[in-house]
C-alpha cells in the first residue's frame, strides 16, 4: 500500500501537518491498524475516511 492507495491526498496532508506522515507509513508497513487509526484521528481525519483507509490496508495485507 502506498500514497496512490488513498482517496486524494487529504489524509496525507493532515498527517504531514502534524508531523506524523512517516509514522503513518511505518504503521501501514507493519500492519499496525490501531496505530494507523490513532494517527489519523490525531490528524483530524473524519471517521468515514479512517474506515476507508483501514479497509484498504486490510485488502492490501500480504500484497505489499
Amino acid at each position: 500500500m502506498d500514497e496512490s492507495s488513498f482517496e486524494g491526498t487529504l489524509v496525507l496532508e493532515k498527517l504531514a501537518a502534524i508531523g506524523k506522515l512517516d509514522d503513518f507509513f511505518e504503521a501501514i508497513d507493519s500492519d499496525d491498524f490501531s496505530h494507523a487509526k490513532s494517527l489519523m484521528k490525531k490528524a483530524g481525519v473524519d471517521s468515514e475516511t479512517v474506515a476507508e483507509v483501514l479497509k484498504k490496508m486490510r485488502e492490501a495485507d500480504g500484497s505489499h
